[in-house]
């Protein structure tokens, strides 16, 4: 196999695994719903951030709006996956043109890209900055979206390098 055909077919495994990756964190939230609603519960509701800190204007105990953001997190989520699944089937079928190949990535660009959004803007810097949940040492997930974030990243920059000729 050329290495140029071997590129394609390693860029393509890895936007299938991060889709795949997507694919999991939507059925753990959907069948497990419980469970990490309860994290965005703690992060929004901020009970966990150091006693007395003065952000806590900002903490939401809404039960109902704690489900619209689960909720939208989830479809986000799905989003990603499903953007993913497209840019795999996409990128399979035009690996063997260098040319079409390079074309296709636009699906791909946009999953992985949702995720560091996810990941990073929603988890990182909502969660984490906004609603302080690094003061929390139970809640606050920012180890985990950091690792999600620049994986998807690292993937990103990997897909958008261009395409050998040969």
């Amino acid at each position: 196999m050329p290495a140029s055909a071997a590129v394609r077919l390693s860029k393509t495994a890895l936007v299938a695994t991060a889709a795949f990756f997507a694919t999991l964190v939507v059925f753990n939230n959907v069948t497990d719903y419980g469970s990490n609603f309860n994290y965005v519960h703690h992060v929004l509701s901020m009970d966990t951030t150091f006693p007395g800190n003065s952000g806590m204007w900002r903490h939401i105990d809404s039960v109902a709006a704690t489900h619209a953001a689960y909720g939208l997190i989830i479809l986000v989520e799905a989003g990603i996956a499903l953007l993913g699944w497209v840019a795999v089937a996409r990128l399979a079928g035009r690996r063997g043109d260098p040319m079409a190949f390079a074309a296709a990535k636009g699906p791909a660009v946009l999953a992985l890209t949702l995720g560091i959004v996810l990941w990073f803007g929603g988890f990182i810097v909502l969660g984490g900055e906004w609603f302080l949940s690094w003061q929390s040492p139970t809640w606050n997930g920012l180890n985990e979206s950091a690792r999600f974030s620049m994986l998807y990243l690292l993937i990103l920059l990997y897909l958008v390098q261009p395409e050998p000729a040969q």
